[in-house]
């Protein structure tokens, strides 16, 4: 017979094992011997898995467990708004605030408006003349994110979000975002400032972001609310345009 997995230099087995599924490697693999167990809650397993998969900038990151949560999240990585380009109407969009003559989704760059800076974004929603809000709320657990990451971890919680107006209108613009505990008790909260925009403005699509940290434990859900109007109270959509919201958990 020949050597046992026992047997292999400890730097062999860490590059075995850097090759199983990372979820894989905490359900079963640190199950089946304190050796093995030891090898995935230390910090050269997930360093190598993070350089196989190009991972980069978790050079910071001190502790073992720092290391194990950054790949995760690395991997995690995405967009959790849905449908942030109006491409499915206004599905996912709820407490919706139709005022004036409510929300539209339109075609970029639309009526005296200009190109978003990304080509992968086609459309945006655009307020009326009375204010228009809609917001989503974000299940952090459903995502995949778990409590004791959310409470020990604590990653940092980015938002951003693009706003412009028309050419040949005033508009208003707001936007609100809170963390919120398992009852929805608002544990951090960020709310921009009403801008204005003015008429003959140059359409330009602006970015506004603002990073959650150090926010403490209970975090459980994510709520993201934005809207406007327009300032000269023309019938129709003349108001703020909004698209390519984002909120993202990350290292």
């Amino acid at each position: 017979p020949g050597p046992k997995m026992e047997s292999l230099p400890e730097a062999v087995l860490i590059r075995i094992l850097a090759s199983i599924p990372a979820a894989d490697l905490v359900l079963v693999c640190r199950l089946v011997c304190c050796q093995w167990k030891n090898l995935v809650d230390g910090a050269a397993l997930w360093i190598l898995k993070c350089q196989q998969e190009g991972l980069t900038g978790a050079e910071s990151q001190e502790s073992a467990e720092n290391w194990q949560n950054f790949y995760f999240l690395s991997k995690k990585k995405r967009n959790l708004i849905k449908n942030p380009c109006g491409e499915e109407d206004l599905q996912y969009w709820g407490e919706v605030e139709n005022g004036g003559d409510g929300w539209k989704i339109e075609e970029l760059p639309g009526d005296f408006g200009k190109e978003f800076p990304s080509e992968e974004v086609h459309k945006y929603f655009v307020t009326s003349y009375e204010w228009c809000r809609k917001s989503q709320v974000i299940d952090l657990r459903a995502e995949g994110y778990w409590e004791e990451l959310m409470d020990t971890t604590q990653p940092k919680v980015v938002v951003k979000d693009w706003y412009a107006g028309r050419s040949d209108a005033g508009c208003l613009y707001e936007l609100c975002v809170k963390l919120l505990s398992e009852n929805e008790d608002v544990l951090a909260e960020y709310k921009s400032e009403t801008i204005a925009i003015p008429q003959d403005n140059d359409a330009d699509w602006t970015e506004i972001s603002h990073t959650f940290s150090s926010y403490g434990p209970g975090v459980r859900f994510v709520r993201f609310e934005h809207g406007g109007q327009d300032t000269l109270f023309w019938k129709g959509w003349y108001g703020v345009r909004v698209t390519n919201s984002s909120v993202t958990v990350e290292p």
